[in-house]
Formats: C-alpha cells, structure tokens, sequence
C-alpha cells in the first residue's frame, strides 16, 4: 500500500516511492508492507513491553490520535458500507470489556450476565455474545453498534479491543492477511477470485477501505510526531559532517570513521526507513572510535542513542535503544570513548580547510548588538529573532588568506563551528566582532547601468561604528535593539515571469515615466509624478517597474529637493508601493528613512503626514525600527502628537493637526514593536501625549493610538502609567464602540494591563466586565474573540470579577467556545475557565453545560500553553466528585498522567498539580493510579527535575498517591525516599510544605522512618519550623511526628533544638499542627524517660 507522508515530505504515492532495495542492500527484493492496520499499529503506535509478551498501548498522544481515528472509521462504518459491515469475520475479536449486560438494548437476548445479538451468521451463531467481561464480535455493524453502547467508554473500549487483538485483519479476512514483511499479494489473489464469487468482492472493498484507514493512521500519527521535533535531519547532518572531518588515523584522528548505515536520502533528509521515521528516528550511524569496539548509533528528533546493532536496516530487536537518550552525538561519543573525550577539545579548526559552500558566501553584512531577551508574559506572541538580510558590495579576500570562522552555539564547548551552518547565522572572521548575515545573490535592487549606493554607511550596519546625527549624536543604546523583536514580513522570494512578455503594459508605461524622473525639468517631474499616481500602485508589478528602473532612488532624491510640490508627489507614491515587503527594505537600502525622518521638521502639515505614513509602512520591519530611532524619528513622531482632539467640532486648521497627529501615531505604532522603542516613546513624553488623544471622539484617530498602547502595555512601566493617566476608563468605553478593529486593540490592551490587581479593580469599576461578555458573540471575528477571551481571562483572576461574570452570564457563553475554534482563543477561553472554576457554583455549571468533555479531550493538544491552561481547568474541576466520575469516565486522568512526559516544565507542573484533587476525589484512587502503566515510576523520576515548581507539585502529588498503602510500597521500591532526602535543603517554601506533607506519608511504609534518617533528613526538616509560613509549620510537625517514632530520629532532632520551636506551636490556635507538636515532643520524652531509666534503673 502506498506509504503516507512523513514528516518534511510531501505524500508518497506510488509513483515517486524509492526503488525496492533501499532498506535493505543484502535483499534487493525484500520491501516492507503492511495490510490494513498493520503498518499503523505495528509501526506508528507506542506498546508496552511485558515479560509476557502481552504489550499494552502506552497513553501518548501518537496513540490517542490513532484512536480517535479508528473510533471515528468504526462508528461511521454501519452506515457508511452496509455491505462490507454485514461480512462475517473469519475469526471474532474477543477482548475484556467494561460493558454489562445492562448497557445493551432490547434488539439483544439478555440472560443474567449473558447477552446474546438476535443477529445470526450463517452457522447460527449470534454474531455478538457477551458472557460475564468476555465479548466476542463477528461482524463490522456489531462493532458500530457497541461503540455507540459504550458512551463515554468509547475510547476504552477501543483501546481494550485493539490490545487483545494486536493483529485484526487476520481475524477479520484470514491469515493470509496478516501484517507481514515482503512483497503484499494478497490484493492479486483476491483480484484473481473476484469473479468467482460475490462475497470475495465484498471482502476486497472491506480491505481496501481497511488500507485506506491505515494510510490515514499512519499519516495522523506522522503529523503528531512532527509537532514534536527538536533534532532535524539538517542538523544531524552538519553534525555528521563535521565528524567526518576529525577521522583519521594517527595521533591527529579522534575517530577512525563515520558512516551512514543506508546511502539513500528521502527529500525531508532523513535516511531512516519511513516506517521507523514514524518513531521520529532520522537515521543510523556506524561510528568508530579508536579506543573501543564500533558504535551503532540511531539518531532521532528526541536525541541520539545506541541501538542494537543496525548495521543496514533488519529485524525489528535491533532499533531496540540500548542506552540513554543524549542531546547530540558529540555528548554520546564523549560518555561512551574516553579518547574522543580527551583529544576533541584539542583539535585545531583551522588546520581543516573550509568546504566550499562557506567560500562562496560572499555578501556580509553586521548587524547591531542585542540587548538580553526579556521574560516574556503569558500574553506576549513568541517573536521572531531573524537577523537583517541586505545586499552589500563582495568582500575582498587577499590572496592565498583562509577565512576562520567562529564556533557556532552549539559547538561551542568544542571550539570548532560546523562547516554547513545556515548562512544566516555564519560569524565573521575576526573573533569577537559582532555577528554577521550573510545574504545570497539574489536579484538586484537597482540595474547594472546605475550607480550603486554606498550601503556601508546605511543605518543597521554600523556595529561598534559610532555615527552624528543632527541634533547630537546617539548613545550606545540607540545602536542595539532588542532580541524580543519581531521581524515582520519576512523578505519574500521574487515571484518574476518567466519572460518580458508575460509582464503587463503597465510595467513598461512606469518604466518610462520613470525616464522622465531621471531627466527633466521641474514641470515633467511633476507631470510625470501624477501620471504614475494613474496607475494600480497597489499591484505588485507596477511597484517592482518603479523599483526595477532605478525609480526608488530618484523618488528619494526628490525628498531632497527644496520642492514642496515634488516632494508630496514622492511621498505619496512611496506611501503607497512601501506596502511591499521588498521594496520597504530598499527603501530603507537607500536611506529613505533619514530623510523622512528630518522631513518630520517641516512647516508643511501635508509633508509631516506623508512623511509619517510612509515610516508607518517602512517600519514594519526590525531594522527599519531601529533606523527611525537611531536618527532621531520617535522624538520627532511624539511631537507630532501634541494638538488638541477632544472637541467634535473642529477648524480646518485643527483638522491638520489632529490628522497630523493621526499619522504621528501611526508611525508610532509600527516603531512600539521595538523595546528600545517603546522605552524612548517613554522617554520622549509620549505616555501622557497618548492618554489625551485616547480622549478623542474620532475612531480613526483611536485605532492607532491604542494599538501603540496596547503594543507598549508589555512593559511594565506602561501598564502603571496606564493605570495613572486614567486611560483604563477610556479603553472600557470605547470597548462598546461599533468599531470592531477599535474593540479588539481596546480588549487586548486590558488583556495585557489586568495582570495587575489595580486595573482589574478599575476595568470592574467603570463597568468594562459586561462590555466584554457581549463580545464574546462576536464568534466570526476570531482576533476580536481571541483579544475579548484574553481580557476576560486577566479579569477572572480576581474572585470579585468572577462574581460578576456568574451574574452575566459569562461562563454559559464560554463553555460553548470550548469547540470549533482556533488555538489562541481557546487558550484564553481555559484560562478563564480554570479561574473561574475556583468556585464551587461555577464547577456545576461547567458540568451542567457539558463543559467536562471538551476540557479533557484538550488534553490530547501539543499547544504548550493550551495544556498548561486546560490542565489547570480540569484540575479545579476535579475537586467536585460528580465532576471527578465524568473525568475519570472520559479517561481524563491517564491523559493528565500522560503529560508528565511533556518536555515543558510549566506543563508537568500543572498537571502534577491537577492529578492532586483527582487523586482526592476518585472512588477506588489506589486501584485506578496503579493501572497506569508506569505511572507510579514516572512520577517519581520527576523528582530529578531542576524546576521548583515542578518539584512542588509532585511532591503534592506523592502525598497524595501514599495514601494507598499498595502504591506506598511500590513508590518505595522505586527509590521515593532518597530523592526526598535530597530535596529536604530546599529554602522555598511551597516545596517546603509539599515535601514536608510527602515525607509525613511515606513514613507509614515499612522502616521509611529509618531510611529518611539515614538519608540526612530530619536535621533540615527542624528549620522549617522557623519559616514565616503557617502551612509549612503543620506539615513539616506532621513529618517530624512520623520520623520521632524512630530513635535515631528524637536524638536528632533534640540536637537541633526541635523541642523550643515544638512548644511555642504547642499553643497554636490550629488543632492539627498543636496535635502533631505535642506528639513529636511526647514521642522525644518517652525517649528520654527510657533512656534515664535504662541509665539508673
């Protein structure tokens, strides 16, 4: 069957798959294939392994998706293929279910805990009997319909079916069809028969329809792993490459060799064979040190590792990883040869000749110094940190000189830099100059026949070059910019004809006028300038004529001229083809910029407009920022704030000057992407500027004034001027304006400001809470819904809020958001669903509404931020035990157990912190924690974790999970006290008092007390009790309680004053931690009495 897409790669089809004889060069003729579900839950779905071979599903999201699918293939089968769902199977499955008789309709015969389907095969056989949890099924319809009994165990059931039945197609058409390695002929022979007989039609379209829900397994669960890369073929490759370049033997050779298994490269660069692409894997190494015997190592997106041998691809034992998972394959090669370990860091770069893809890299160009990122907050869109791309004259080498470059980040431990980075990111030659971006040939900016600009003494390529300006020259920080900076608009390829005669007349009509630009007198500039206004400026090809010919350069010469006249006519052509990516950045080649900068100083009202519009558009990319600031733009922008809007009826003249404010503000927009920006708009008065113009009655004015403010509110400084200018009042007012666009920034800008407790009192106090519910119907504006949803989750953080969105209404309304929409509302529609679930009246109306199923189903995401929202939400949901039993119903807990794997911290944390009050609230806790594969073990590895917050939550967690004495004993077992031990010199207080809590129940297992002694616990435990924090003082009392009733453990603690702090506590008003002090001392004295007694009888 043809092989779904991998990731990278286009779809396969059978036309463009790779000869046979690519995976395994020994056996030409062998290609590995795969009937129906085979390859999809052979290859792509994750199993367990148990010593009696009987593998389970292991709870990922891979095999969640797959799951879903074939749920969705099975449900719709019935009606979809009456035909084919009638075709008895050649054997029933048979699997364990969780269905009773009780379930099943009066269409089945139910005796006692028997059910029987009325529907017979041709042996008479019903073709569904249940008998106690033994099901057997022979039939697709019978499928459909159990699938549709199950409700809520749907997912289950499917799961329970699949793992019984590891290979169903041969049960379904016959072991001739079982999943096999080689060439398929099973569709040949069901060809050869199809006339013979009307059933073997029918069991070949039921195979074909099982081929193609096996392609959509495969290619599902490809597109999930893909999500999940971090390695790529690229990489691996440079890495590879680099190696290649130290093998050798001598005393030079870190290596003897590296060698790819397979010599065959798919198209997304991988070498693996596509069914082990589907487990991430890129491709397989023979790598050979000088010091030990070969190494087979498989490199995958999760890291590299040592296989079982591959040597070419084989049996399926030799992928087997047979160590740990290491971050790159110079860190496997130092843990696993000592002599690699020792000489690499000694090897000369330079001693290596360069290859020739990094000679060729001609056009240099250096980019300012970064300021250090900043945190970014939970509303601020992950940035782009791209380096500048321009043309730039070829740099000269002298002869016979060897260009040394510096290491790459990642090699920089090694002190070598990989021979095949992006060009991007390439560094200079000389060691600590700032770092360069290297642009390829591309087509030019200007014709051969002109004269080139000088680019080196443009704006964005002085790095430590200091340079005037008038007025002054600029400080050291007006020649960096920020790392948290976007680069909008990326340049984009040129999409030019394949010939002159496919261009439009337009294109040569504009060339011409432009000759008339270059030539002429002051009435032919002019009379061509508004001939060139005829024409579509807004089409791509009239804006490249104008570029093409030479037009950018003599429309910015024109700016330099003393007239005014040619000056509006430039400027409104420029305004309108800057539109354009590219022709932005050679406008800003040229140093359009500079001069429309000091253009900002001129009487002429109509000058300053254009002037500032056409910056509006240049600046919308990260040099075209920092060039507006370098030369003195913002100031010159604020200015032109300064006019007076607030009147409804104005003059002609303050109609210019509020449209010249207009544009200022425009301008100002665009700049604020920058945080050097933003922090000189501060600088320069623009804050209090702004709030008046925010007072204006006119919406085209207020649209860019917001969407400054609601750009800045990401600085702190300005959400406090925010709150102190009194423009909170004015975002609220205008948030029931008819103006969507003016909504939307108004909504994002409280988004940003309400992580502070004083604007979320302020936006409920001047009534901003309603305005924002009403917003939430506003369900086709998905940036106006996504800004809305983000304010109301900020507000929701304050409890008096969450009142008021109960009295409209608000959480009915988001509940029904929690479908059909895109990612970044529905992480706002979680958050403030899981703020708001902090209150038990909102947790039943969540039920109520059907709000439980949706949450947990969002636990199958990849988006990071989603799942630390909805982890959070299903977490607070679960403290209620009706909402608990439809949790648990859904499989919600295994989903929530599954996200421990997740890379992301903040999304382990959140659901350890989750799995908490599910823990608390199931009905059978123990039974249904230790039915999760692994899942003890896996908790207790997250111990190792760097994170506090992470540590805090499992350790709440573990408290928890002890409470069973079975799962107390096994959490042992797996090493639970010592890694709490280790985490006892901790100063924060919340890991404090979960680990104090984890310490005390563990302590009831078998001589837990001992070992936590012998572990060197109990001496730190006695400090927390001089933490301000009440609720470290009753847990850690609890845990001292436990551990007194060793010993070993009183003399320890009396030796570092436990008895003091113990009485003080003694007479705390919480009868908890007076109980538990009392004992530990009571436990301390018996121990004292004993020993007096022992000591004169």
């Amino acid at each position: 069957m043809p092989f779904s897409k991998f990731p990278g790669q286009h779809n396969c089809s059978s036309r463009n798959l790779v000869p046979r004889g690519i995976w395994k060069r020994r056996n030409p003729v062998d290609r590995p294939t795969a009937e129906a579900m085979g390859v999809a839950l052979s290859r792509a779905a994750h199993w367990t392994t148990a010593s009696s071979g009987a593998g389970k599903l292991e709870v990922t999201p891979v095999n969640e998706s797959l799951l879903r699918e074939i749920l969705r293939f099975v449900e719709q089968f019935s009606s979809r293929y009456p035909p084919e769902a009638s075709l008895l199977f050649k054997e029933s499955l048979q699997w364990e279910t969780s269905l009773q008789a009780s379930d099943f309709t009066n269409e089945y015969d139910i005796s006692g805990s028997t059910v029987k389907s009325r529907e017979t095969g041709n042996d008479g056989l019903p073709l569904l009997q249940l008998s106690s949890s033994s099901i057997s099924v022979n039939s697709f319809s019978q499928l459909s319909k159990i699938v549709q009994l199950a409700k809520n165990k749907k997912l289950k059931e499917v799961r329970a079916c699949l793992e019984a039945n590891r290979d169903p197609i041969v049960k379904i058409l016959g072991p001739s069809f079982a999943t096999v390695e080689g060439e398929d002929m099973s569709v040949l022979r069901l060809l050869e028969k199809v006339t013979e007989d009307k059933e073997t039609e029918v069991k070949m379209k039921l195979l074909l329809l099982l081929q193609q829900l096996d392609t959509q397994l495969l290619s599902n669960s490809l597109k999930q792993i893909s999500r999940e890369v971090r390695l790529s073929p690229a990489t691996v490759k440079n890495d590879v490459e680099l190696l290649k370049r130290f093998c050798g033997e001598g005393e030079k050779g870190v290596l003897k060799s590296v060698e790819y298994t397979s010599d065959y490269e798919f198209s997304n660069g991988c070498r693996a064979p596509p069914w082990r692409q589907v487990h991430g894997e890129i491709c397989y190494l023979i790598i050979e040190p000088c010091d030990t015997d070969p190494l087979y190592i498989t490199c995958s997106t999760a890291g590299v590792f040592l296989n079982g041998g591959i040597k070419q691809e084989g049996e399926d034992k030799a992928y087997e990883r047979k160590s740990d998972v290491y971050k790159d394959l110079v860190t496997l090669l130092k843990k696993n040869s000592p002599h690699f370990a020792e000489n690499i860091n000694k090897q000369d770069f330079a001693d290596h000749e360069e290859p020739p893809s990094t000679q060729k890299m001609e056009h240099v160009e250096s980019v300012d110094a970064e300021e250090p990122g900043q945190a970014q907050r939970s509303y601020e869109l992950q940035e782009k940190n791209a380096l500048e791309k321009a043309g730039q004259q070829p740099s000269q080498n002298k002869p016979g000189s060897r260009k040394k470059p510096e290491p790459s980040l990642k090699w920089k431990n090694l002190g070598l830099a990989s021979p095949y980075e992006d060009a991007d990111y390439k560094k200079s030659k000389k060691r600590g100059v700032s770092r360069k971006s290297v642009e390829m040939p591309s087509v030019a900016l200007r014709t051969e026949s002109k004269k080139k600009a000088d680019l080196s003494s443009l704006p964005g390529r002085q790095s430590s070059q200091k340079s005037k300006m008038a007025g002054g020259g600029p400080g050291a920080d007006d020649f960096s910019e920020s790392s948290s900076e976007s680069e909008e608009d990326e340049e984009q390829p040129e999409r030019r004809p394949e010939n002159n005669t496919d261009l439009p007349s337009e294109y040569w009509q504009i060339q011409k006028l432009v000759k008339y630009l270059k030539g002429g007198n002051q009435p032919a500039t002019l009379i061509a300038l508004c001939s060139m206004r005829d024409f579509n400026l807004a089409q791509e090809a009239c804006q490249l004529a104008i570029r093409d010919v030479g037009g950018l350069e003599v429309l910015i010469n024109l700016l330099d001229t003393e007239e005014v006249k040619c000056k509006i006519g430039s400027l409104k052509i420029l305004k309108e083809i800057s539109r354009n990516s590219q022709i932005r950045r050679a406008i800003a080649d040229f140093g359009g910029l500079q001069t429309m900068v000091k253009i900002l100083d001129s009487s002429d009202k109509e000058l300053k407009c254009l002037a500032a519009e056409t910056i509006a558009n240049v600046a919308k990319f990260r040099r075209g920022r920092r060039t507006v600031r370098q030369y003195g733009g913002i100031k010159r922008l604020v200015e032109l704030l300064d006019c007076v809007p607030d009147s409804a009826a104005l003059t002609e003249e303050q109609e210019r000057d509020v449209e010249v404010a207009r544009c200022g503000a425009l301008a100002l927009w665009s700049c604020s992407k920058s945080t050097r920006n933003k922090e000189a708009i501060r600088k320069a008065g623009g804050i209090p500027l702004l709030a008046r113009l925010l007072k204006s009655p006119h919406e085209n004015m207020l649209i860019p004034v917001v969407g400054t403010l609601q750009e800045c509110a990401s600085e702190g400084s300005y959400r406090i001027a925010i709150q102190t200018e009194g423009m909170i009042e004015d975002l609220v007012k205008n948030l029931s304006c008819d103006n969507q666009e003016l909504q939307m920034h108004c909504a994002s800008a409280i988004f940003k400001c309400a992580e502070d407790k004083t604007t979320r009192d302020l936006v409920r106090q001047f009534g901003g809470l309603k305005p924002l519910v009403i917003l939430l119907k506003e369900t086709e504006n998905k940036q106006l819904l996504a800004a809305t949803t983000g304010a109301i989750w900020k507000c929701s953080i304050s409890m008096e809020n969450v009142v008021k969105f109960q009295e409209y209404k608000a959480l009915e309304t988001m509940v029904a958001l929690l479908t059909h929409q895109p990612e970044e509302v529905l992480v706002n529609v979680v958050g403030a669903l899981g703020e708001c679930a902090q209150r038990s009246d909102n947790r039943a109306v969540i039920r109520k509404r059907g709000g439980i199923q949706p949450l947990v189903e969002l636990l199958t995401g990849t988006n990071q931020a989603l799942l630390v929202n909805v982890t959070k939400a299903v977490g607070a949901c679960a403290t209620e035990p009706e909402n608990m039993a439809i949790i648990d119903q859904l499989d919600g807990v295994r989903l929530l157990w599954s996200l421990l794997k997740n890379p992301n911290p903040d999304v382990q944390a959140s659901a350890a912190w989750a799995i908490c009050p599910c823990i608390e609230n199931a009905k059978d806790a123990g039974e249904m924690v230790r039915s999760f594969v692994g899942g003890l073990e896996l908790i207790v590895n997250l111990l190792r974790s760097t994170n506090r917050e992470v540590l805090a939550s499992v350790c709440a967690a573990i408290a928890k999970i002890a409470k069973d004495e079975e799962n107390l004993a096994v959490i042992t077992d797996h090493g639970v006290v010592p890694m709490l031990s280790n985490l006892t010199n901790t100063t924060d207080d919340m890991l404090r008092r979960h680990l104090a809590e984890a310490i005390a129940r563990c302590c009831m297992w078998g001589n837990n007390k001992v070992s936590f002694g012998d572990a060197g616990a109990v001496a730190p435990l006695v400090g927390y009790l001089r933490s301000r924090d009440t609720a470290v003082h009753q847990a850690t009392a609890q845990a001292l309680f436990q551990l007194s009733k060793d010993p070993n453990n009183c003399i320890t603690m009396h030796e570092h004053g436990v008895v003091k702090l113990l009485l003080a506590m003694m007479g705390s008003t919480d009868e908890d931690l007076q109980e538990a002090a009392a004992g530990c001392v009571a436990n301390i004295r018996r121990l004292a009495l004993a020993n007096e007694k022992a000591r004169y009888g």
